[in-house]
């Protein structure tokens, strides 16, 4: 098998797609045929309750227990804490545990390096390693981008984002100086895209003036469908869910 690839799915602002691209792109290359593992790395559960974790409170082993073994130098079984979906992925699920784990991240040796860590073990069992971030730019994040191998960057067109990808830049930026000089970005992805609305054109046409010369700002957008909004509750992707939908045909 080729060398796996890290992708972390980032932005500091609530409500971009995040979660829904992270699962959308992760099913769509297991569809593909390719070997998948998406990470939740929010302790909101979000990508964990899109692959049908009803509670994820209730969950025993998460990316929690993962990263604590690896700062507490304690082995672990890491096929522990890997779940399946019947879509073809592996994930690993998050919870709350994670926050208090952010935490315990300040005071670690290589804190910086705890996922990479862990992540390592993994890499010759998927060709794709997806990382669904929080948004935030703490220490959690820096762990994913420090042990991924590039970005991608959805931004929501329902309000002027482009301004709000500023802190991101600078922290990837300082990732590529002080953790991780391999890391780049695949590029900025625009989502929940209503044509019809002066906003999302005005939005789209700000970020590819703004950044478009920087990186690569995708040519596919990902048009805004309210069955597409309903699938976080429904378990599964949007290709099972609304295969004929403009959202399906349009990834």
């Amino acid at each position: 098998m080729k060398k796996s690839k890290i992708i972390c799915v980032c932005h500091e602002k609530g409500g971009t797609g995040k979660t829904t691209t992270t699962v959308s792109l992760g099913i769509g290359l297991a569809r593909q045929g390719k070997k998948v593992l998406l990470v939740d790395a929010d302790p909101q559960g979000d990508l964990s309750k899109c692959l049908g974790i009803t509670n994820p409170q209730e969950l025993t082993q998460t990316l929690a227990d993962a990263m604590n073994s690896v700062i507490n130098e304690n082995s672990i079984d890491p096929s522990s804490v890997i779940l399946s979906h019947d879509e073809g992925v592996d994930f690993i699920p998050a919870n709350a545990t994670l926050a208090a784990t952010e935490i315990t991240l300040v005071n670690a040796m290589g804190r910086e390096y705890v996922l990479k860590e862990f992540l390592s073990s993994l890499k010759d069992r998927y060709q794709h390693i997806l990382i669904d971030c929080r948004p935030s730019l703490g220490l959690t994040v820096i762990n994913a981008l420090t042990a991924a191998d590039s970005v991608i960057i959805p931004v929501q067109t329902h309000t002027l984002a482009a301004d709000d990808m500023d802190g991101l830049f600078k922290t990837v930026g300082r990732i590529k100086r002080q953790t991780n000089p391999q890391l780049k970005i695949d590029g900025i992805v625009m989502t929940m895209v209503d044509g019809r609305t002066n906003l999302a054109r005005q939005t789209i046409r700000e970020v590819r003036e703004r950044y478009g010369q920087v990186v690569r700002v995708f040519d596919i957008e990902i048009p805004y469908a309210v069955r597409a909004a309903e699938v976080p509750g429904k378990g599964q992707s949007i290709f099972r869910y609304d295969p004929n939908g403009k959202v399906a045909k349009g990834l």
